[in-house]
């Protein structure tokens, strides 16, 4: 299948990092959202990121223009054009809400369009057992997703080769390496590295070491760029315990207890960068 339209479903962080690099690519990009003031706000983050490439030259004026021009804020889902190839969905990680999203759609649009989830932990067996079983697919982007190259892609039980074959083509097009994954719970990126994250909070909890020092020692004895509580800010401490919760029902497995600390952190709305405060604080 050729996809040249796409419908994007969320425009947060990882749905205008999506929107972004398709439109980047030459793709007609249907940026979804509920309403005007968000759709708005979206874009007005891929323009600004947009700019900050140009800025950098690591592409032209032209190409940002082109990009531009090719993205379609949209409304509300029924909004969403019959004829589109594929629809992405990137709101928050709660099974309830993409399951809605993928149902309305499903009467929607054409039947050979493909669904794809960009959950970071939820089944996507599970996810699309009421609508389109063989066309459906996990299509994990990493943030921030014009910069990184990972593209995890999550078979369900019922995906069929075809729709593989056409995704990881696509996410070959879009510049991506892509990686098939079958479908278990934190697929491979986030089963290895929120209990890596988890623990990091433990050992903060249990007063082992200050959250400055548990991350120097994991960036400079173990050479990852970032430390695993800024790492956690980045991502979101709300969206890091939704995953841990997920792998723990999952695997139904104590190791993957979420840590007390990380479940008071979210009680309280500190989540990091996008809060102004997480393990660090942050300017707004």
């Amino acid at each position: 299948m050729d996809i040249k339209k796409v419908a994007v479903v969320g425009g947060g962080t990882m749905g205008n990092g999506i929107a972004h690099v398709f439109a980047l690519n030459n793709f007609s990009v249907h940026l979804v959202e509920v309403t005007e003031e968000l759709a708005n706000k979206s874009f007005d983050m891929i323009t600004k990121n947009l700019d900050r490439q140009v800025k950098k030259e690591v592409i032209k004026e032209e190409e940002k223009q082109n990009a531009i021009k090719s993205i379609n804020k949209t409304v509300g889902l029924d909004k969403v054009p019959g004829d589109v190839d594929l629809v992405i969905e990137a709101v928050f990680e709660d099974k309830a809400t993409k399951l809605s999203i993928f149902n309305k759609l499903n009467s929607v649009v054409k039947s050979d369009t493909i669904f794809a989830s960009n959950t970071s932990s939820i089944s996507i067996t599970e996810l699309s057992s009421t609508t389109r079983p063989d066309k459906f697919i996990g299509m994990h982007f990493m943030n921030p997703v014009p910069m990184m190259k990972l593209v995890e892609i999550i078979r369900g039980y019922s995906t069929s080769d075809e729709t593989y074959q056409t995704i990881k083509s696509l996410a070959e097009k879009l510049g991506k390496v892509p990686v098939e994954v079958f479908d278990y719970p934190g697929f491979i990126s986030n089963r290895v590295l929120m209990p890596m994250i988890n623990e990091a909070i433990f050992a903060l909890m249990e007063g082992v070491a200050s959250a400055q020092d548990i991350d120097t020692v994991m960036k400079l004895g173990m050479n990852h760029p970032m430390g695993p509580l800024t790492l956690a800010d980045f991502i979101g401490l709300d969206v890091c315990l939704a995953i841990m919760e997920v792998l723990h029902n999952g695997y139904n497995d104590s190791k993957y207890r979420p840590c007390p600390l990380l479940k008071k952190m979210v009680a309280a709305k500190k989540l990091g960068r996008k809060t102004g405060e997480g393990f660090f604080k942050y300017d707004k």
